[in-house]
């Protein structure tokens, strides 16, 4: 299993506060699992600086370290020229902002990949293009390619 996750889902692994961002347990659980290697994970290439602007602004205090940490996680990208144009047919007919759709891109661009998404309304336009999954859904039987 591979998935891609997304901004919305990597925050809730560090700002760790369940009463303001739901799901936080499952975020941390899926952490656990690409950690252990259980789950792949493949990304695209923008995801750490989308990260670090949210943390930057969200947990000033801590957001240099928690940069560090990911940074060092060293998540594998997907950056192919296939990748920005899907993302591209995404963002227009989905309406949605290209740096939200660059995500599903690379899942739907990976042979074998989901994205994994906290972020409902995105996931509600996109769905019916396939291969997304809201994180309130995941469990680690819940994708299956």
């Amino acid at each position: 299993m591979t998935v891609v996750l997304d901004a919305s889902v990597i925050l809730k692994w560090l700002l760790q506060d369940p009463a303001r961002e739901p799901d936080t347990d499952k975020a941390t659980a899926l952490l656990q699992a690409v950690v252990r290697g259980e789950v792949g994970v493949v990304e695209p290439v923008h995801w750490l600086a989308e990260v670090a602007a949210a943390l930057a602004r969200l947990t000033p205090a801590t957001a240099i370290d928690d940069v560090a940490m990911l940074a060092a996680m060293e998540l594998p990208t997907l950056n192919e020229p296939l990748t920005m144009i899907r993302a591209t047919t995404l963002a227009i007919e989905t309406g949605t902002r290209l740096f939200d759709t660059l995500y599903h891109a690379v899942a739907l661009e990976h042979a074998e990949a989901t994205l994994v998404t906290a972020d409902d309304r995105y996931c509600e336009k996109a769905s019916v293009f396939g291969r997304i999954i809201e994180l309130c859904d995941w469990t680690p039987t819940a994708i299956r390619i």
